[in-house]
């Protein structure tokens, strides 16, 4: 069975405004190895439409420094489904992931693999809901952003977690890696 690893950026204030994080060379290498112990991407259609637009190939040259490069082929070469009531369709190695999400999402996890990777805001709140997150990673940058959407919110009720690793970088952000207390 796959687990489903969920990953964020977040500042301290709890905001996950994309643009609110602070990017180097090492965040972007541990991104890489976080997608790449995937088999599979799960992203709702505004993550998916932010990443294509950022990382799908070809990329203009000179717009991204040369350190996301490995972080752009990891991502553009891996398999994705999008969950979406609007999309007609998906490219960029994607599938449309459609009925009922819990069954979907469980028939996903029930095929051998790696795991599956998922990113955003309001998809992962749903998995939360539906208890569908194996692996929980928040890394917390050290700034304070004072707007943008906060992580979790309108979640029907607590969800337990227990410290499993935890990660310095040299900026001052901090990945901390949970697991469900069921």
């Amino acid at each position: 069975m796959r687990p489903l690893r969920y990953s964020i950026n977040v500042t301290l204030d709890g905001c996950c405004d994309h643009r609110a994080g602070i990017p180097d060379e090492a965040l972007h290498r541990h991104a890489t190895e976080t997608i790449a112990q995937a088999d599979v991407l799960l992203f709702g259609r505004v993550i998916y439409q932010m990443m294509e637009s950022a990382w799908r190939s070809p990329r203009p040259a000179g717009v991204m420094p040369a350190w996301t490069e490995p972080f752009a082929e990891t991502i553009d070469a891996a398999k994705k489904f999008v969950v979406s009531r609007t999309l007609e369709r998906v490219d960029w190695n994607a599938e449309l992931l459609r009925g009922d999400l819990a069954t979907a999402v469980r028939q996903l996890k029930a095929q051998p693999g790696r795991g599956i990777y998922t990113g955003g805001v309001q998809l992962p709140l749903a998995l939360a809901e539906l208890d569908l997150i194996d692996d929980y990673e928040f890394i917390v940058h050290p700034r304070i952003a004072g707007h943008g959407p906060t992580l979790f919110a309108g979640l029907s009720r607590y969800v337990d977690l227990r410290l499993v690793s935890r990660h310095e970088f040299a900026s001052g952000a901090v990945a901390l890696r949970y697991e469900p207390s069921r």
